[in-house]
């Protein structure tokens, strides 16, 4: 038997997107943590997993990042019973920003001005995916 009050996969997808969602207003840790009356540690638990955000201080939070509540849930399925937490591949894409690179990437992509070389930094990353993905069905 599980302990109810462990963290599970919803709690660290949700985690995700209080950072996605902090980082994308480029607030700190430190920030939210001095709105939530909590220290930046909790923060970063939050943010990771660890520690489970009870319903009232997500409410806080959302209020924190001006976000609806709801959009913390979004796209998620599954049961108590699921083993994780199934959401579309699409979904996956918001979860860039939750790492240093990530965010790097789509700060310089949205830099640049030219359609046609944005057009070309997608061709260059979609040839990258692929042969990463090659690679890996080789060995």
């Amino acid at each position: 038997m599980t302990d109810e009050r462990t963290a599970n996969a919803v709690d660290k997808r949700i985690g995700q997107r209080v950072r996605t969602r902090r980082l994308e207003i480029s607030m700190s840790q430190e920030r939210l943590a001095e709105l939530l009356g909590v220290t930046f540690q909790q923060v970063q638990k939050y943010e990771k997993g660890v520690n489970r955000i009870a319903a009232s201080r997500l409410f806080d939070i959302s209020a924190a990042l001006d976000m609806p509540v709801a959009r913390f849930f979004e796209g998620l399925t599954g049961g108590r019973a699921a083993a994780g937490v199934a959401e579309p591949r699409e979904a996956y894409a918001s979860d860039v920003l939750t790492t240093p690179e990530g965010a790097q990437l789509v700060a310089l992509f949205a830099s640049i001005d030219s359609p046609r070389v944005r057009r070309r930094v997608v061709e260059l990353v979609r040839a990258l995916a692929e042969e990463a993905a090659d690679a890996g069905k080789r060995g």
